[in-house]
C-alpha cells in the first residue's frame, strides 16, 4: 500500500537538504582560499590604487597561504574594473580595490552596467590618501592658490589638469575648484595617476588635483609644487602645506579612500575571513609605517561600516554632481 507524502515530511526533507547545503557552504568556505586570489585594480599600474593593492596583496598572500595577484584593468573612471569583479563568481578569488571614484560614478555616468550598492559586497576600507594640488614647478609660476585662480583667469581654458578619468574624485575636485574661484580650466582625463603624472612632469599638463602618494616624491624633489590639500585637515606627510579652505575656498573635504569589496552573492563566510584578515594587516605597526611613507593614513573596519560609507557618499557626491552638472552619457 502506497503511504501519502505528508507536507510535515515535506518540511522535514526540505529542512534536511537545507542543512546539507548551508553545512556544505560552510566546509567550503572554511577550506577557502585553495588557490590564487586575483585582486582587480581598475586602474593602470602605478597610481595609488596599485601602490596599495601591492601592499596589502603582499601580506594577504602570507595571512591566507595563497598567491594574492595584483592585476590592472582600466578604463572608464575606474568603472571597467568594478563591472569586471561584480560579474566574476561569487567565489572569493576575485576581489576590487574600490576607491571614492565608484560612490562619484554612481551620479556621473547615466548608465552603469552595474550597481555598485547592489553587485559588490564590501569587505573593508584599507586607507584614506588626501588629494593635493599640485602645479608643474617648471613651468607654472604660480606658488600659491591665489596666484594660480589669477593666473587661470587670465587664459581661460588655457590651463590643463589632468584626473583619473571622467567622473573621479580628481575630476569632480576640479569642477568644484572651477566653480569656487569663477575660473574655467581645461580638463584631460587620464586612465589612472600614472600616465597623468608622467604628462604633468613633462609639461603637457600644468595641474592635477591627484592623490599625495604617486606626487610626493616629486613634490620632495622639487619638480611639481604643492599648493594646497583637498581635506578638510592637512596631511602629515606634507604639514606645510594648507587646506583649500586655509587657502581661501569654503566647501573643500574630499579625500580618497581605498577599500576591499567583492561580488555581491559572495558567501559571508569568506568575506568574513577575508575581514579578520585584512584588519589584522591593516592594524599593524609594519603596514602603518608603510602607510604613512606614501601619505596614507590606515583605516579598516567592518563590511557593515564600508557599505555605510558608500551609501553616505553616494547621496553626498550626487548633490555634487548635480550642482556641477557632472554628466557622462
Amino acid at each position: 500500500m502506497r503511504i501519502p507524502f505528508q507536507p510535515h515530511r515535506r518540511q522535514l526533507v526540505h529542512a534536511a537538504l537545507l542543512a546539507l547545503g548551508l553545512s556544505s557552504t560552510l566546509a567550503w568556505a572554511q577550506a577557502w582560499p585553495t588557490r590564487p586570489i586575483n585582486l582587480i585594480v581598475p586602474f593602470p599600474a602605478g597610481g595609488t590604487t596599485d601602490v596599495l593593492a601591492r601592499a596589502l596583496a603582499d601580506r594577504l598572500s602570507q595571512s591566507l597561504g595563497q598567491p594574492v595577484v595584483v592585476e590592472s584593468k582600466p578604463g572608464a573612471g575606474a568603472t571597467l574594473g568594478a563591472d569586471y569583479v561584480a560579474k566574476a563568481r561569487p567565489d572569493g578569488y576575485t576581489l576590487l580595490m574600490g576607491a571614492v571614484h565608484h560612490t562619484i560614478a554612481t551620479s556621473v555616468y547615466k548608465k552603469l552596467p552595474y550597481d555598485f550598492q547592489k553587485d559588490l559586497a564590501p569587505v573593508s576600507t584599507v586607507a584614506m590618501v588626501p588629494n593635493v594640488l599640485v602645479v608643474n614647478a617648471a613651468l607654472t609660476p604660480a606658488r600659491n592658490v591665489a596666484e594660480l585662480v589669477a593666473l587661470a583667469k587670465s587664459a581661460p581654458a588655457k590651463l590643463a589638469y589632468g584626473s583619473n578619468g571622467n567622473g573621479t574624485a580628481q575630476h569632480l575636485i576640479g569642477t568644484q575648484f572651477q566653480a569656487s574661484t569663477g575660473t574655467e580650466l581645461l580638463h584631460v582625463p587620464y586612465k589612472g595617476s600614472g600616465p597623468l603624472t608622467t604628462d604633468l612632469l613633462g609639461g603637457q599638463i600644468a595641474l592635477s588635483f591627484d592623490t599625495i602618494t604617486p606626487v610626493l616624491q616629486h613634490i620632495q624633489g622639487g619638480k611639481l609644487r604643492a599648493l594646497a590639500v583637498t581635506t578638510a585637515k592637512r596631511s602629515s606627510v606634507l604639514p606645510e602645506v594648507p587646506t583649500l579652505e586655509e587657502a581661501g575656498l569654503q566647501g573643500f573635504d574630499i579625500g580618497t579612500w581605498f577599500g576591499v569589496l567583492a561580488p555581491a552573492a559572495t558567501p559571508k563566510e569568506v568575506i568574513a575571513r577575508l575581514n579578520a584578515e585584512m584588519v589584522k594587516i591593516i592594524q599593524s605597526p609594519d603596514f602603518a609605517k608603510r602607510m604613512q611613507a606614501i601619505g596614507a593614513e590606515p583605516l579598516g573596519g567592518t563590511p557593515e561600516q564600508m557599505a555605510r560609507q558608500i551609501a553616505d557618499e553616494t547621496t553626498r557626491f550626487a548633490r555634487l554632481v548635480k550642482d556641477g552638472k557632472v554628466v557622462i552619457e
